[in-house]
């Protein structure tokens, strides 16, 4: 499945066949989450949050395709990420696109 970030696929005719999404609520256990608290005392990247965002970018996007795939899609136009907290120590992450069909 190509994905890609713009609207269109040079040289390519496409039908559109709707907007297709994945989304996550993820969260990270009571242990990383306390480091991660106490990492805030000092500064830096706090590695347990980059990591719980990553894995969710990646299972959002799956889900995502899945959906294109059950379409019958070739593509996804127009790919877009957002995410949002929920809750402290829980973030949503929504991945979603255009899927297409190459005509």
């Amino acid at each position: 499945m190509l994905l890609v970030n713009i609207d269109y696929l040079p040289g390519q005719e496409l039908e559109v066949l709707g907007i297709v999404k994945g989304t996550i609520v993820q969260s990270k256990n009571f242990g990383k989450d306390f480091m991660a608290g106490m990492k805030t005392l000092v500064g830096g990247e706090i590695t347990g949050y980059t990591e719980m965002l990553v894995e969710a970018r990646q299972l959002a996007t799956k889900r995502m395709v899945d959906e294109a795939e059950a379409l019958g899609a070739d593509a996804v136009v127009n790919v877009r990420y957002g995410s949002s907290s929920v809750m402290q120590g829980a973030a949503e992450v929504i991945a979603y696109g255009t899927a297409v069909k190459y005509r």
